[in-house]
């Protein structure tokens, strides 16, 4: 069992590094960002940079591979979605002064201040997502590979925080899967419902209620 507990970190890794890519993914194919939280991307990024010390002064050294891809591509995707649709002045006004938090919180108190204000940081961060996709009644912009890739490393972090008596990482995997959980399944609702675009062809109408059968009209 030592060796499982072990190798949850290194999973987790897996998932994570190719998390964003489905989402940018989405928003390319389908050309819509329809459900998507620019808050989220934002604010996603500005918590990984904030994980990256935390795992260093931690020595989990495994974990900042998928620190490093969460922060760069979730940054990534928080840049095709300004250019979609431009920057909300609030949700950037929040995502600086959350990030400037985190830096005080870390200069004044180090891994312990930082690790205190992380365990409430994934809760800020994925509640405009969960907020954004439950007040969109179109959610074609969302990827679910995304939101499953999420799910997955975060209940790896969860039991990896119970192995280990982290309860920062025990919060983080038990808000990471209930915040997947609930966009996932509004997610599938949403696309389950929808009207299939192919129509059933019309039946034809019966003789004498159609328009007269003749040669068709010459344009003049």
């Amino acid at each position: 069992m030592q060796a499982v507990f072990a190798s949850l970190p290194l999973v987790a890794a897996f998932l994570a590094v190719p998390q964003f890519l489905p989402q940018l993914a989405r928003v390319r194919r389908a050309s819509t960002t329809a459900g998507v939280s620019w808050s989220w991307a934002a604010l996603t990024s500005v918590n990984n940079a904030a994980w990256l010390g935390y795992f260093a002064l931690s020595g989990f050294w495994t974990a900042l591979v998928p620190a490093t891809s969460a922060t760069l591509l979730s940054g990534l995707l928080a840049i095709v979605l300004a250019r979609r649709g431009g920057v909300p002045k609030r949700p950037m006004m929040l995502a600086s002064a959350w990030a400037a938090a985190l830096l005080a919180a870390a200069a004044v108190s180090g891994r312990t201040g930082l690790g205190s204000a992380l365990a409430a940081a994934f809760l800020l961060q994925v509640t405009p997502s969960v907020w954004t996709v439950y007040r969109s009644r179109d959610t074609a912009g969302v990827s679910r590979g995304t939101w499953l890739l999420i799910l997955g490393e975060l209940l790896c972090w969860g039991v990896f925080g119970i192995h280990e008596a982290d309860p920062r990482l025990m919060v983080l995997g038990a808000t990471g899967a209930v915040a997947s959980l609930l966009v996932l399944a509004r997610v599938s609702w949403t696309r389950t419902g929808r009207v299939p675009v192919t129509q059933p062809r019309q039946s034809r109408p019966p003789l004498g209620t159609g328009p007269a059968a003749g040669p068709p009209a010459v344009p003049m």
